[in-house]
């Protein structure tokens, strides 16, 4: 009776351990199965994320191509200064002073002059003689003078800068200049406002960040993508 009654304890007692074992081999695969999820979980949230700052990007650079679209690149295809040349000056002389207003607050409005410069120069590629104007906006502003400051209370100051730009073009006789071959405008321009440089340079940053928008909505569908495969192999192992 005795060895029967030990038999049957000790086959309880090894049951109970490996009840035990189960239910400490059944905490672990819980725990980790709970790491795998919160796992997922954040990666799943770290995408979200990354698409919708890769979509934003992308969003952004649209609407600065659609700015630049109709701001530099349509005033860059308008300009008919396409040519470049060099200009020898000829004459540089203030010949008047023209009226202009500036702003002394709100809704006040008082009346200056500043000089006009004319500036005549000989294009070298064509042999024409031209007046200079300083870029687009001055051309549009005053044809007639080389370059049209911003108005201020103080004449002379607006006169003596524009003394010393004459003085300047004295110096140099030669300088670079743009003229339009279709010769539908008689003047030139020193600079271009809207150049290819000027065009290149607004065209670079959004080109940026549509790349790198792209870039990061593919690497993350490419992790995604990844992510399953190396899930079906380990499928296929078991």
């Amino acid at each position: 009776m005795f060895f029967v009654a030990g038999a049957k304890s000790g086959g309880g007692s090894g049951g109970g351990s490996g009840g035990e074992r189960r239910s400490i081999y059944q905490k672990i695969r819980e725990v980790d199965v709970l790491d795998k999820k919160k796992t997922v979980t954040a990666l799943s949230a770290g995408e979200d994320r990354a698409m919708f700052l890769g979509l934003g990007m992308i969003l952004s650079s649209v609407m600065m191509y659609f700015v630049l679209c109709i701001t530099v690149l349509r005033s860059y295809a308008d300009s008919v200064w396409t040519e470049e040349s060099v200009c020898i000056v000829l004459n540089s002389t203030i010949v008047a002073d023209v009226n202009c207003s500036y702003s002394c607050g709100s809704d006040c409005w008082r009346a200056s002059k500043y000089p006009c410069l004319q500036i005549y120069v000989s294009v070298n590629s064509t042999g024409r003689v031209s007046l200079l104007s300083h870029n687009e906006e001055t051309q549009e502003a005053n044809s007639e003078c080389f370059y049209v400051p911003k108005c201020q209370k103080d004449s002379s100051a607006m006169h003596a800068m524009t003394v010393n730009i004459s003085e300047r073009l004295k110096v140099h006789q030669q300088v670079p200049c743009y003229y339009d071959p279709g010769e539908q405008q008689g003047s030139v321009l020193l600079s271009r406002l809207y150049g290819p440089s000027t065009v290149f340079h607004s065209l670079f940053w959004p080109s940026c960040m549509l790349t790198g928008g792209t870039l990061i909505i593919f690497m993350v569908k490419l992790t995604q993508y990844l992510s399953i495969l190396s899930e079906e192999i380990g499928k296929i192992k078991r």
